[in-house]
């Protein structure tokens, strides 16, 4: 069975698999509580941007635009990597599926290393951190989606592990997709923060 078709039966699965929510209720939890903890976060972001516009007009043009979208593309590319993963576990291709879950690993792990670059180069042009109140939200975003981003690193890790030692096949898979799940929110919300910092004057 190709990817294609995989997706396509499971589009016009039973009833019952349609009204089951992707992975399990715990990492639903974990997401909601991302998601939330973001929102908040993105809260206090509006609220400082309309009490200093003229600080968040220009915050953008201190920060690495190359950096930023070299991230974004990172992020895109590893969910498109393990959206295939979980196409290929589907249709029973578990090595195929392995593959898929190394590239999604490797192009992931870009992500902390531009980061670090980009943290460098901010120290060298005077993004410290404490220099304004866009300087301090734009480091509080993106410092707590690193840390969302390393336990996915280490989430995938754990997922390569499994599905290597035989760990998950077309019928059972859940860890897999939870995982998918939890990495594509986490990928939603670098999508906001990518524009919100580095493009928007």
């Amino acid at each position: 069975m190709t990817d294609s078709e995989a997706a396509i039966e499971w589009r016009h699965g039973s009833s019952a698999s349609l009204n089951r929510i992707p992975g399990n209720r715990a990492i639903w939890v974990g997401i909601f509580a991302e998601l939330t903890e973001f929102t908040l976060m993105f809260l206090v972001y509006f609220i400082a941007r309309v009490n200093h516009p003229e600080v968040f007009h220009q915050g953008p043009e201190k920060l690495s635009l190359l950096a930023g979208t070299a991230n974004t593309v990172i992020m895109l590319t590893s969910s498109y990597f393990i959206a295939r993963a979980v196409l290929a576990m589907r249709s029973d291709r578990v090595s195929v599926s392995f593959r898929w879950l190394v590239a999604a690993f490797v192009s992931a792990a870009g992500y902390p290393i531009i980061k670090a670059l980009e943290i460098h180069w901010n120290l060298d042009h005077g993004v410290t951190g404490d220099g304004d109140v866009f300087q301090m939200t734009y480091y509080y975003l993106t410092f707590n989606h690193l840390v969302h981003v390393s336990w996915g690193l280490l989430g995938m890790a754990w997922i390569m592990l499994r599905t290597w030692f035989g760990g998950y096949d077309a019928r059972e898979h859940r860890g897999l997709i939870a995982f998918a799940s939890y990495w594509h929110a986490t990928d939603l919300i670098w999508l906001m923060i990518f524009p919100l910092f580095y493009v928007l004057p």
